[in-house]
């Protein structure tokens, strides 16, 4: 977890009922990215919980631009870099690289991962098994909101309370 233009690291863990909004949020946001991954084969996907419908989540976009070859992800970072996001490394996930969203964007968390990659194929099945799970996607709801309360300035505490759901949804 890094910070991004808009604010610390330490800012309160917040959980909220699902936006009909993220959608539209998404699209707004990755409209440059599609424009600046022109060319290189690239998607963008909305993953995380604000691409579930009807999911309760932090209200910060997570969105992946999915490259077909790592011998793109290079000139991925430049262009990506020319809209204003700067990269911040893997943060110990290798095969995900994790940037900073530029001062012209909402908050949100953008992911550079090569599809069929290990990080990029766990953030489709658990958006995709959630999506197809109500139940599952409730308990998680209730898992995060009870993190949430119980972690609201501790992000890493947060983050590795949810870790044993997702394993277990993912099958690791």
């Amino acid at each position: 977890m890094g910070t991004g233009a808009g604010g610390p690291e330490a800012d309160p863990i917040v959980v909220v009922d699902w936006d009909p909004a993220w959608p539209h949020a998404f699209q707004e946001l990755a409209e440059p990215l599609r424009r600046a991954t022109q060319g290189l084969g690239a998607k963008v996907e909305h993953v995380g919980s604000t691409a579930v419908d009807g999911l309760a989540a932090k209200p910060i976009i997570d969105i992946d631009v999915v490259l077909r070859s790592p011998a793109s992800i290079p000139e991925a970072i430049a262009r990506l870099g020319r809209l204003g996001y700067r990269h911040q490394g893997d943060h110990g996930i290798p095969g995900r690289e994790a940037f900073a969203w530029p001062p012209w964007a909402k908050r949100h968390h953008l992911y550079l991962v090569v599809a069929g990659s290990e990080p990029h194929l766990n953030h489709i099945a658990f958006r995709d098994h959630l999506r197809s799970h109500p139940e599952d996607a409730a308990a998680y709801a209730a898992l995060k909101r009870h993190l949430a309360h119980s972690f609201r300035h501790h992000r890493a505490a947060y983050t590795e309370g949810k870790s044993a759901f997702v394993r277990g949804i993912l099958g690791a």
